[in-house]
């Protein structure tokens, strides 16, 4: 497929931009959405892109848009352009420090009750670089180029995606005193059924591993539900059951108390770049402020008692 002439001819970066937006998206108006223009602009500069170019670079599917055979070469050459674009904007660190934007995408737990009392040093040291800190049950992918930096429940395993094991981290059950004292005895897991339990609601995890509670009993099901884990907190603070919290929530809370203190679930944090951006000057400090701060707290994230 001959794209490479009508390619060299065409100087807009803007569609490029657009178009690339679109591959990574997959939807035409989420697209615009995280460019920051309207759906009309959005779909304005891919028609003129491809007509400048005589092809087709998406098909219109139930899901969004999918990329034809000629998108997918001229892919190739844009996420070149791309990658230059962005090596041009990398500045040296310097007294100022880094410059540009970093996105990190992270767990909403983390991002809500762990990083965020780590993160000013960071951003003393870089005050030029824009730090966008996504906490939120639904990661943004690398392999997409949403994030710069992702920090996820389970490794990956496809993509092309650079990923280590950034730290274990334990969770527990965890209810408040004043439940537990209007409640039946809790000796041991067996008498967890005849309780009130707080969890994720199954069709709707995002991850797998955040399957807890049969870990802890056979056939134990949660009957106050929610997406998010902060609202779990909080249903759990309110003294509405129990339920499962990793440590570095649950014992930052005064209010809780754990159930079983000795018994503990083990989950592990990846740290995830895309191959052709890990090496930028912000990806890896960032990279390396995310290690550094596991290993220095690692007592809050695995909690020896």
């Amino acid at each position: 497929m001959r794209l490479w002439p009508a390619f060299m001819q065409v100087t807009d970066w803007s569609d490029y931009q657009a178009f690339l937006a679109i591959a990574r998206a997959g939807q035409l108006a989420r697209a615009a959405q995280a460019v920051g223009v309207d759906a009309t602009t959005m779909g304005r500069r891919l028609r003129r892109l491809e007509a400048r170019l005589g092809v087709t670079l998406f098909e219109q599917t139930r899901e969004g848009q999918t990329l034809t055979e000629a998108g997918e070469a001229l892919l190739i050459h844009v996420e070149s352009m791309a990658q230059s674009a962005l090596a041009i904007g990398e500045r040296p660190a310097g007294a100022a420090g880094l410059a540009g934007t970093l996105r990190i995408s992270v767990p909403e737990g983390l991002g809500s009750w762990f990083l965020p009392r780590h993160l000013a040093r960071f951003a003393a040291l870089h005050p030029a670089l824009t730090l966008d800190l996504v906490a939120n049950s639904g990661l943004l992918s690398p392999s997409k180029r949403e994030a710069d930096i992702a920090v996820t429940l389970s490794r990956p395993k496809a993509g092309p995606l650079l990923a280590r094991k950034l730290s274990d981290y334990a969770l527990r059950l965890y209810s408040t005193p004043a439940y537990l004292a209007g409640a039946d005895p809790i000796h041991r897991p067996a008498d967890l059924p005849g309780h009130r339990l707080i969890g994720y609601i199954p069709d709707l995890l995002y991850d797998p591993t955040l399957r807890y509670l049969d870990e802890i009993h056979p056939g134990l099901t949660a009957r106050l539900r929610s997406s998010s884990i902060n609202a779990q907190h909080r249903l759990i603070a309110s003294h509405a059951g129990i339920g499962v919290l990793p440590c570095f929530i649950g014992d930052s809370d005064p209010a809780l108390v754990p159930v079983f203190p000795d018994r503990r679930i083990l989950r592990s944090l990846w740290l995830v770049t895309h191959k052709d951006t890990h090496g930028l000057a912000r990806v890896r400090a960032g990279k390396d402020w995310l290690i550094e701060t596991a290993q220095r707290q690692r007592e809050v994230l695995l909690p020896l008692a």
